[in-house]
């Protein structure tokens, strides 16, 4: 398996996070973000145990393959 990373968050005042990957083995991407720990927010979500969510900053939406044409 090779993650390849597609990009950083360029206001990530730490700049580790958020970060998008992809995964050519799988075919499917990995999002790194911030966990939304809100109880008001989380009781909203209708969450299996086994999964968890996740918030990404709509700016970065660039950095998928099929928003930029590459």
């Amino acid at each position: 398996m090779a993650l390849h990373k597609l990009g950083q968050d360029p206001e990530s005042p730490e700049g580790k996070s958020p970060t998008l990957y992809y995964d050519d083995e799988t075919d499917n991407y990995l999002i790194q973000g911030w966990k939304v720990l809100d109880p008001e927010r989380r009781s909203q979500l209708d969450l299996p145990d086994h999964e968890d969510v996740i918030e990404f900053p709509k700016r970065m939406m660039k950095f998928f393959p099929e928003v930029d044409g590459g």
